[in-house]
């Protein structure tokens, strides 16, 4: 009888503070499932992978003096206006993928493209004095800001143990609702997130994990079988008329 191989996985709860993970989860299926084409450039530490309509880019370009490792933008078009993105080096690939699926793929989206929608019904709240949401551990906010100083949508995780942020997610102003809607359906999420034990932030705590040991092969699978539901054919969902943000703005005192 051949002995079975097997790969230990931490399962980390929330999946907000899991750390990056396995870029490829957001890269190959941009290539394979949604036709990106990509340049190659050995002497570059990056990747660059373009819509086929040229319209949009994401730069995934590791940088330890930049909180920003991935970029998404789109450019101006007759329709709508410009647009950016951008994810911290430790935002889970996972819910990054919840914005780039219902990028090349409008039939994973939410069919509310209220942004804040799946958030409450996953049990964030309003915080107190401010505008915006916070999950119902506290490490993860969400807030729309339309001033000029932070126009769009901010989403910070903190780290438990001293109250630092672990990363940050930006979108701007004019970034479809229901892209935005797509990141804060995968934040939400309850699953939680396997990753390679020996790559965990060093701010996940025991209690926030579950060792487990699973088929080499289950493993090695997990990529394609994520490329071929995404290249799978399905119906679109109904249109919605995008909502305003269902959370009131922070009480201001009057005089």
């Amino acid at each position: 009888m051949t002995e079975k191989i097997t790969v230990k996985q931490a399962l980390v709860s929330p999946r907000a503070v899991a750390g990056g993970g396995d870029p490829g989860w957001v890269t190959v299926p941009l290539h394979r499932a949604g036709r990106w084409s990509h340049g190659h450039d050995p002497l570059q530490p990056r990747v660059l992978l373009s819509s086929p309509d040229q319209q949009t880019m994401l730069r995934l370009e590791p940088d330890p003096d930049d909180l920003m490792w991935w970029t998404a933008q789109h450019t101006r078009t007759s329709a709508a206006a410009p647009w950016t993105a951008t994810f911290g080096a430790r935002t889970p690939v996972e819910i990054i993928a919840g914005f780039t699926d219902a990028l090349i793929r409008p039939a994973t989206a939410p069919a509310d493209t209220d942004p804040y929608a799946l958030l409450l019904e996953q049990g964030w709240t309003p915080r107190p004095h401010v505008s915006g949401l916070a999950s119902p551990d506290g490490l993860t906010t969400i807030m729309h800001a339309p001033e000029k100083t932070l126009e769009g949508w901010l989403v910070t995780t903190l780290e438990r143990r001293n109250g630092i942020p672990l990363w940050r997610a930006w979108f701007g102003e004019h970034t479809p609702p229901h892209l935005v809607a797509g990141f804060t359906r995968a934040l939400s999420d309850p699953a939680p997130l396997a990753r390679n034990p020996l790559n965990l932030p060093p701010a996940v705590s025991r209690s926030q994990t579950t060792r487990r040991d699973v088929p080499a092969g289950e493993a090695a699978r997990a990529l394609e079988q994520r490329v071929q539901q995404l290249t799978a054919p399905r119906p679109l969902p109904a249109a919605t008329r995008p909502r305003a943000p269902r959370v009131p703005p922070p009480h201001r005192r009057t005089r």
